[in-house]
């Protein structure tokens, strides 16, 4: 796989100091002692460019051996790009992540800092071969559901806040947690009653370094072969939806992809949002499915539920009059038949209701 390939390979050669070794290579700074997921992910990604791919890390706080390192994150109170040092510590520092796609207000951590200025190298090498456009979707999109939960977690943002709009108070996501990485490698530290030391320190770190190495890789490369190849499909989908039914509220998808996260880019770009309902496509075994559109934001709204809630087979067929059904989710949030015609009829009824 391209993680073994790629990465592992590095790993296997990972090199940790306590104090720097006078041997002439390439060196990444940060901390010793009680370690996070932002510093060892930061590491890793370092470890994926072609300038830090053979760095040793030295974590230290001794100021004299961490002005020997060729770059230091998470340490050292300064942030100076032309300089190397990543640290997001400081009360001055208030950065935040800005892509061609969005602009983000959670404040960076050591993984963010190292993501904002060498992120987007490493996904087009990960990615190699697509056009900058591409690349540029994919750099973003790691951001908002991999990389900024870890910032927020390390620099202590709620994932939800409170919002406050004229006289209405409503909770705001501020972030979203797609996994609990930061958790699993915090759990990579001696335990308080494991016998100190630095060699322990550093084997643990090591540990953290190739677990949020690796999953950062699968995420880029899930985003690179799978996510990314089905935009043309939900763009020519929505392109087509008058076609379809001539509302423009339904659309097929010509096989079953991944099609939210894209439909809700395509609609912002077309300034259309919140216009498409339903979205038909084949659910690759025979039969047709029929899917609601979410709210924005949310994990279980609907724009517009499909009627029929919770029935099946022939009981569903007789209440909507639509033969060959096979059920409606009793949320309402998708539907299948056994032909596409009636998939359509199942929306369109919906739609009409």
């Amino acid at each position: 796989s391209i993680v073994t390939t790629f990465y592992s390979s590095l790993m296997a050669a990972l090199r940790i100091y306590s104090q720097p070794p006078n041997d002439g290579g390439k060196l990444i700074g940060t901390h010793d002692g009680h370690f996070h997921c932002d510093e060892a992910l930061a590491c890793a990604l370092l470890h994926m460019t072609e300038e830090f791919k053979d760095a040793g890390i030295c974590r230290s706080r001794n100021k004299e051996y961490l002005d020997l390192c060729n770059i230091v994150v998470d340490v050292g109170a300064e942030y100076d790009p032309a300089r190397c040092r990543f640290d997001h510590h400081q009360l001055s520092f208030t950065g935040t992540m800005t892509t061609t796609e969005a602009e983000y207000k959670t404040k960076l951590s050591s993984a963010g800092l190292v993501y904002k200025h060498y992120g987007r190298e490493v996904v087009a090498k990960l990615c190699g071969g697509l056009q900058d456009s591409d690349v540029d979707i994919i750099y973003d999109r790691v951001y908002k559901n991999f990389i900024e939960h870890i910032d927020g977690i390390d620099n202590g943002v709620e994932e939800f806040s409170l919002s406050q709009a004229d006289t209405d108070v409503a909770l705001k996501q501020n972030y979203r947690v797609t996994t609990t990485l930061s958790a699993r490698a915090g759990r990579f530290n001696p335990s308080w009653n494991d016998p100190q030391s630095s060699e322990l320190e550093n084997e643990c770190f090591a540990k953290a370094v190739k677990l949020t190495g690796d999953e950062f890789v699968e995420s880029v490369v899930g985003y690179c072969k799978s996510w990314m190849p089905a935009r043309s499909i939900v763009q020519k989908a929505v392109d087509s939806r008058f076609d379809v039914h001539a509302s423009g509220r339904i659309m097929r998808l010509e096989c079953p992809c991944p099609w939210q996260e894209h439909l809700f880019d395509i609609e912002a770009k077309m300034n259309i949002e919140g216009e498409i309902f339903y979205v038909l496509y084949p659910d690759g075994k025979g039969p047709w499915r029929v899917q609601c559109v979410g709210v924005k934001g949310t994990k279980f709204q609907n724009r517009k539920s499909l009627e029929f809630k919770g029935l099946r087979d022939a009981e569903l067929s007789t209440a909507s009059g639509i033969p060959d059904c096979i059920f409606v989710h009793a949320s309402g949030f998708i539907g299948g038949n056994k032909t596409e015609a009636g998939a359509l009829a199942l929306a369109v009824h919906s739609l009409q209701a």
